[in-house]
């Protein structure tokens, strides 16, 4: 029986890979983490100059395919020491109603902090109906004055939030950066196994930015396949209504047709879906469109190779906190196998046929 059949959560990185920290741009611990993991079971590990890592299982004459998943998170970069001490932000990705009252580690010491905003009791009306944007908000380190944060934080360091991973309820788990690092735990796992195929983990960079790390991936894989991994929307919320439900936790993991930089190809979309009835994984269709992944970059540079997509459904994405189901996390490991097993030879000649 393959390990991936017998696989549980606890065999899986993800706990430490979800608390470590990695904003886009800086996503160096998370790299260090992969590579130090992953060097003793790949015949190499390339690092590129914009920060991509790339695990390689060599097998010369096999189709070669890339599993993408990006190692950043949303997160914020300090642009201002105001002269009460209170630091500015820009962001990443981050809806401004999530922020007031999260607790964040800012620069390379992890200097404790708080976003802050006023008061309920000094609003008004006006404040009390609306959002706070992010312009008002700050970080909060304790500082005295300008000169006392100076001592702790620069502006052009990295902020992220604090929240430790755990698992909770019935079988579920809640942690941050769930996006992507379920899909960087999905590819450790894979690449572990042996495929006839000439394999490629590729963990990029600034997704989150608009895709940046992806843009040298084809040019140094140069797939015939590219398979992502994602963590992705689970709006399934008791006031949603049918088509806003873009996946729900716990029904699988979810297999993209089309999202807002890709429209996955026929043959690629069947595989996917014949590989999971085959081993009788269960999934559902990532019914969104909107966002893009890696594959929207790497999939046209590569004269429209065939690409696809394997994705966890997370609620609260881009948030403090994501909750995503233990389950569906295991089955997109496993459906990733399944479909690393098929004839690949022969996909690839189908997805030739137009």
């Amino acid at each position: 029986m393959s390990r991936l059949n017998e696989l549980k959560l606890n065999d899986t990185c993800l706990a430490e890979l979800s608390n470590l920290p990695g904003v886009s741009g800086d996503e160096g611990a998370v790299r260090r983490y992969i590579k130090e993991k992953l060097a003793p079971v790949c015949d190499e590990i390339i690092v590129d100059t914009m920060g991509n890592l790339f695990a390689h299982k060599k097998k010369e004459g096999r189709p070669i395919v890339a599993l993408t998943a990006h190692m950043d998170e949303v997160g914020m970069l300090i642009t201002k020491i105001r002269d009460d001490g209170e630091l500015e932000y820009d962001h990443a990705g981050l809806d401004c109603r999530v922020m007031p009252g999260r607790r964040v580690r800012v620069g390379k010491d992890g200097v404790p902090g708080v976003i802050g905003t006023k008061p309920i009791h000094l609003q008004s009306d006006e404040d009390y109906e609306s959002s706070v944007p992010h312009k008002d908000l700050t970080i909060d380190i304790g500082a005295k004055d300008k000169d006392d944060a100076a001592k702790y934080v620069s502006v052009g360091d990295y902020a992220c939030f604090t929240t430790k991973f755990s698992e909770f309820g019935e079988g579920l788990m809640c942690g941050k950066a769930l996006d992507d690092r379920v899909g960087c735990t999905a590819l450790m796992e894979l690449i572990k196994e042996d495929f006839d195929c000439d394999l490629w983990a590729c963990f990029t960079v600034q997704e989150e930015a608009g895709l940046r790390g992806a843009n040298l991936v084809a040019d140094r894989v140069k797939p015939d396949i590219v398979l992502n991994f994602e963590g992705t929307t689970a709006n399934d919320m008791p006031d949603a209504k049918g088509h806003e439900t873009v996946t729900t936790v716990g029904r699988g993991p979810a297999i993209t047709f089309m999202d807002g930089g890709t429209v996955v190809r026929p043959a690629m979309f069947d595989a996917l879906r014949e590989a999971a009835k085959a081993e009788g994984i269960p999934f559902q269709l990532r019914r969104g469109t909107n966002g893009r992944t890696d594959i929207g970059r790497i999939h046209p540079d590569m004269g429209g190779c065939l690409a696809g997509g394997i994705s966890v459904p997370c609620r609260y994405i881009h948030s403090a906190m994501s909750v995503a189901s233990q389950e569906d996390l295991i089955d997109a490991i496993r459906l990733g196998g399944a479909f690393l097993k098929t004839d690949l030879t022969k996909l690839i000649k189908r997805g030739n046929e137009i």
